[in-house]
């Protein structure tokens, strides 16, 4: 079972993922915020994935700068990004090595997809 980080700022989306996860035998920890998301990342529970939304409102591309200083705390850590808006090259040259991305809406077969892929 994996451990799988939601940060995402629009409740019904978190709650959604969180049930998404659920659904696949996956735990989640949910954060609506940056600083919830710094909460969980110091804490010394597992971590297997980070689910992130690029533009979170508080922090125009917030996502970006979350990942990358998980990836400090946790080397190795999965990060798959989610917007609502389209995918553009300047976008994934943000990515973190091995990053990926899902489109929202997204479906919850394209969210396992996605999981399965990262997870391996």
């Amino acid at each position: 079972m994996a451990v799988i980080l939601v940060v995402e700022d629009e409740l019904f989306i978190r709650l959604n993922a969180e049930s998404l996860i659920e659904e696949l035998g996956h735990a989640s920890l949910l954060a609506g915020d940056l600083a919830n998301a710094l909460i969980h990342l110091a804490a010394p529970h597992q971590i297997d994935v980070l689910f992130v939304d690029i533009r979170l409102h508080a922090v125009a591309l917030g996502g970006f700068e979350l990942a990358d200083h998980a990836i400090g705390l946790r080397p190795g850590l999965a990060v798959l990004y989610t917007s609502g808006s389209t995918l553009t090259d300047e976008m994934t040259k943000r990515f973190v090595p091995g990053g990926r991305f899902l489109q929202k809406p997204y479906s919850p077969e394209q969210f396992e997809s996605s999981m399965e892929e990262l997870l391996g």
